[in-house]
């Protein structure tokens, strides 16, 4: 990956499909990693939230990792999710990611003890420190509880292995003044603002709705790379009845899943809980977004 793309341009934060006994369905892995890097993706996150990190085990992770590594076969990045509130933990999860040949980590914020910003600073210095990978930041504090503040950012920017930030915030003009500001390549960690943060300097995305849409956020990249932003315009209003049905009720991973299992990609929508599959109601509206694209 390039200096200014450090984790791609585009990425897609993978779901981990199950068979019904919620043993790992590899095959439908495989498939789906396939299937994302014909559509444009030229990286790919393992074990983020859409993939059911928090109910996933460590060996699973590392054979996760393992999978995607062997299919992109150097054709995509695949870099893997570390994100949890046990530092300890955390540092392990890096360190297998890196011997799986995970090429970066994804590095949230602790939630649920929400440690002061000292906390979040060790925090991640420590996992950083344990092993060689790139690093992206996730600042999610919708999920987490916690935000990186300004101050944290700037004393974690200095460091060499931290390089870019997924975005989750909502707030684009705050993340374009933190990207000049920090140096950090700045990456959109939301579908329904993706045009908002590329036209304001981010460097790519970090998509969920791209598990039935990679082309046409490839489309969209490529469209403000090129200063065509009429045509990222319309782009991402085409976009919005999917990704409304995706990520309109906060179940990503959930309605990710099942869009994969409507187009064929994956075997199942088994989910471990405390996730459970789409109801009707939600594949009904699913189905009639998917009809759009």
């Amino acid at each position: 990956m390039s200096q200014k793309r450090p984790f791609g341009s585009l990425s897609v934060a993978m779901v981990t499909p199950m068979h019904e006994d919620g043993d790992i369905d590899f095959n439908s892995y495989s498939k789906l990693v396939e299937h994302l890097i014909e559509g444009g993706c030229d990286a790919l996150l393992v074990s983020g939230t859409t993939g059911e990190a928090p109910t996933t085990h460590r060996p699973e992770k590392r054979e996760l990792i393992r999978t995607a590594v062997s299919v992109a076969a150097g054709r995509a990045m695949v870099y893997s999710g570390v994100c949890t509130n046990d530092t300890t933990h955390a540092i392990a999860m890096a360190q297998d990611a890196q011997e799986a040949g995970a090429e970066g980590m994804l590095v949230c914020a602790p939630y649920y003890n929400r440690p002061s910003q000292e906390g979040l600073y060790q925090h991640v210095t420590k996992i950083v420190a344990s092993n060689d990978l790139p690093c992206m930041l996730y600042d999610i504090p919708g999920r987490t509880g916690i935000a990186f503040a300004d101050e944290t950012l700037d004393r974690l920017a200095k460091i060499e292995q931290i390089v870019a930030v997924k975005d989750a915030t909502g707030d684009p003009a705050l993340g374009t003044a933190r990207a000049e500001r920090t140096g950090l390549a700045y990456y959109s960690g939301d579908d329904g603002l993706n045009l908002s943060f590329l036209a304001n300097g981010a460097v790519g995305c970090v998509s969920v709705v791209g598990h039935v849409a990679a082309p046409q956020l490839r489309a969209l990249v490529d469209a403000v790379d090129a200063g065509e932003l009429e045509t990222a315009r319309q782009t991402q209003a085409k976009l919005r009845p999917i990704i409304n049905a995706i990520m309109g009720g906060g179940q990503g991973a959930v309605m990710a899943k099942a869009a994969m299992v409507e187009t064929g990609i994956i075997a199942g929508n088994t989910c471990r809980l405390p996730l459970v599959p789409a109801s009707e109601k939600e594949l009904k509206e699913l189905r009639e977004a998917l009809a759009t694209l």
